[in-house]
Parts: C-alpha cells; sequence; structure tokens
C-alpha cells in the first residue's frame, strides 16, 4: 500500500483531519481575493470549524453535525464561506467512508443538501438553479469520493477473504494428498519391510529350536533377537494403523503411539539392554511417566533408547549412565548423562534412531529444546517435554565443556 492508500486508512483520520486544517489557515493567509483579507467571523467560524474537525475526527457523524450548523453559520454571516463549505464537504467524505448504515449516509447528505440551499432561497430563479447545480460539488462529489474509497476498501476485504478460504482450501487438499501418501506408506511399509522382520524373527525361533546344545550365552543372544524382532513387528503394526489414520498423528509429533500405562516398563527394558550391553546404569524413573499422553511418552522411550545407545557407542563398559525421568507440573523432565570413563566400545543395544538430529527433531515437534554436549569427562543430554499449551521452560544445560587427557575439546557424538 502507497503514501496515498494508507492516508485513507481509518487508522489515519486524525492526520487527514489535521492537512486539511492546514490547507485551510493556507487559504485564510494566502488564498482569499486581493484587498479581501479575511474578516474577524470568518476566522472565528474556521477555528471553530478545525476546532471540531480535530476533536470529532474518529466520530464522522458528530463532525458532520458540527462542520453542517457551522455552515448554516456562516452562509448567514460571511460573504466567503469556502472554509465552512469544504469542512462539511469534507466531513461527509468521512462518513461516507466510515459509516456502518448506507441509511446514514444518504440522511446526512439530505441535510448538507438543505443547509447549503440556505443560500439560494428568497433569490432569483437562476441563484436558485445555480445554487441546485453547485450541490454537485458540494454534496455529490464529497459522497462519490467516500463511496469510491469505501468499495475500495469493500473489494479489498473480499480479495483477502478470498485468499484466506483459498488457503484453506490448498491445505485440506494437502491434507487430503498427505493422508493418501500415508496409506501408500503404509501399504508398501507393510508389504516390504514387515515381511523380511517376521521371516527373521521366525527363523532365530526356529534356530533356538532346533540347536538344543546351545552355549547359554549364544542362547541368550538368540532370545534378545527374538524378542528384539517381536518388539520391531508390533511397532510396524502401531506404525500401519497410524499412517491409514492421519488423524492420530498430532501434528507430525509422532508416527507411533504406546500405552502410557506400558511406558514405565518399556523404558526399564531399554535400561536392561544397556545394563546388558555392559554399561552401568542409575535409573531414576518418575512412576507418574505411566499417566503421560501417548505421543509424548513415546518421545521420552525413543530418546531413552537413543540415548543410552550412544552412551554404549561411545562411553563403552566401564562407562556410569545416569537416566532421570520426572513429571513436574504436566512437564516431563528427561535427562541423561555418563562419566565418559569407558574404554572400547561395545556391541551396541538394539532400540537406537536416528542419532542427535532425531533426537533433536522429535523434541522441537514437541515444544521442547534439546540440550547436547560435554559435561566434566563425559556427555549430557537433556529435555523438558511441556504440557500442551504451555510456554516451553528452560533446559538445563551442561555445567562445563569436557576434555580429553591431553587437553583438546571432546567430540561431538552422533
Amino acid at each position: 500500500m502507497g503514501w496515498a492508500g494508507r492516508l485513507f486508512d481509518a487508522r489515519e483520520t486524525f492526520v487527514r483531519i489535521l492537512l486539511l486544517d492546514l490547507s485551510g489557515v493556507g487559504y485564510l493567509v494566502l488564498g482569499t481575493p486581493p484587498g479581501h483579507p479575511p474578516t474577524v467571523p470568518q476566522w472565528i467560524l474556521a477555528v471553530a470549524a478545525f476546532t471540531v474537525a480535530l476533536a470529532a475526527h474518529r466520530r464522522p457523524l458528530a463532525n458532520l453535525a458540527g462542520q453542517t450548523a457551522l455552515l448554516a453559520i456562516a452562509i448567514a454571516v460571511l460573504d466567503d464561506t469556502t472554509i465552512n463549505q469544504v469542512g462539511a464537504g469534507w466531513a461527509l467524505v468521512e462518513l461516507t467512508m466510515w459509516a456502518g448504515r448506507p441509511r446514514v449516509i444518504w440522511l446526512a447528505a439530505v441535510a448538507l443538501a438543505a443547509v447549503t440551499l440556505l443560500d439560494s432561497i428568497g433569490t432569483t430563479l437562476r441563484h436558485f438553479t445555480t445554487g441546485v447545480l453547485g450541490l454537485a460539488v458540494q454534496v455529490g462529489l464529497p459522497l462519490l469520493l467516500g463511496m469510491v474509497v469505501r468499495t475500495t476498501r469493500e473489494v479489498g476485504r473480499q480479495a483477502a477473504q478470498r485468499a484466506v478460504e483459498e488457503q484453506r482450501r490448498r491445505e485440506s487438499e494437502n491434507r487430503a494428498a498427505r493422508a493418501d501418501e500415508r496409506s501408500a506408506i503404509a501399504r508398501e511399509l507393510h508389504d516390504v519391510v514387515a515381511h523380511h522382520v517376521a521371516s527373521m524373527v521366525l527363523r532365530v525361533g526356529v534356530t533356538r529350536h532346533v540347536i538344543t546344545d546351545l552355549d547359554p550365552r549364544v542362547s541368550e543372544v538368540f532370545d534378545d533377537v527374538h524378542s528384539t524382532g517381536t518388539a520391531a513387528l508390533a511397532d510396524l503394526r502401531r506404525l500401519v494403523a497410524v499412517l491409514r489414520d492421519p488423524d492420530a498423528v498430532r501434528g507430525d509429533a509422532a508416527l507411533t503411539a504406546i500405552e502410557p500405562s506400558a511406558l514405565p516398563a518399556a523404558l526399564g527394558a531399554a535400561v536392561d539392554r544397556a545394563r546388558q550391553a555392559g554399561v552401568t546404569v542409575e535409573a531414576d524413573i518418575d512412576p507418574a511417566v505411566g499417566a503421560l499422553d501417548a505421543v509424548r511418552g513415546l518421545a521420552v522411550l525413543r530418546l531413552t533408547q537413543e540415548a543410552l545407545t550412544n552412551v554404549v557407542k561411545h562411553a563403552g563398559t566401564r562407562a556410569l549412565a545416569r537416566l532421570s525421568v520426572s513429571v513436574r507440573d504436566g512437564s516431563v523432565h528427561w535427562e541423561v548423562t555418563d562419566d565418559g570413563r569407558g574404554a572400547t566400545p561395545t556391541p551396541v543395544p538394539p532400540g537406537g534412531g536416528h542419532g542427535v538430529i532425531g533426537m533433536r527433531e522429535r523434541v522441537e515437534v514437541l515444544g521442547g529444546r534439546l540440550e547436547v554436549g560435554p559435561t566434566g569427562t563425559g556427555w549430557h543430554v537433556a529435555t523438558v517435554l511441556p504440557a500442551a499449551g504451555t510456554p516451553m521452560p528452560a533446559v538445563p544445560s551442561p555445567s562445563r565443556r569436557a576434555e580429553t587427557v591431553d587437553g583438546s575439546p571432546t567430540p561431538e557424538r552422533a
């Protein structure tokens, strides 16, 4: 919108009236005919018109009533009524632009026309006819200008409304297209991945029963692979179900769900797997996590699995990891730290995801912020998942950057 468009905005009424008053002062000082300076009554009525216009700049009907009354007085006592005519005409423009009911506009226009004709009553027919024709300038032109601005504003409003409706239509079409895509992904995922996972689980199960004299350690590995594959199949089934039902996805925050009551046991299983890999894990899990919603519950589980996987990968078997999950005022406070004292990394337990990047994306979708970095000789990962509709709480950050034995910074974990 250019400066001319902004000048006719409802918020700029005072600016318009001020410019009009300044132009009136300029006319009185410089625009009167030579040898006919403005008289005292003319100045009085002009100042009154300026004052009424400024005082009632946000009340167009009151402004028009005041300007019309001053015009009637000017017609009776002045020879030059230009200032009051312009003031009344512009007041009609303002009323035409912003009046809520068209009937008010036409009644005000008739009243102004009647006052304007006062100067022609009782004169010759020619003078009266000239006065009637002058209404085209005194009343018709302000009405025309006000109607143009009013219509332009209405057209702009309708165009903006159509744009909003078009945007909503496109979003609806996009949601429908995403729903169709989810259904296609669900079918492909089930056909391609689930079949192979089921086949692997079946073969591991057959192997456990066919080979009876297995070393207990090997049997334990087979059992773990079998249970992991079974859990993966369950996750795939939930994934397929959610992909086929887009309404079950909360803003794409998660693609699977977990029963809230099962979350403490699932977190315990993730801790046990890390311990089986050789890492010492101290877990402090608030029982209140069993009442979390499914989306945040799944996020806590996936974050825990990924963080413990990273401990095993980067800290090794001699590391001491601490897991803390608590619920305070509806927000989930989650943290995993380790002392980084492991020597050789051990085989990675199942359950990991896409590293820190995937963890950060999952947390940010839920309104949190992931803090990752070295602390002491180890590593620190923490976040706060706020309750729905609450501002994001602050997340504790690592106490200081860690350094290796030779004094160089600890490398970023994947």
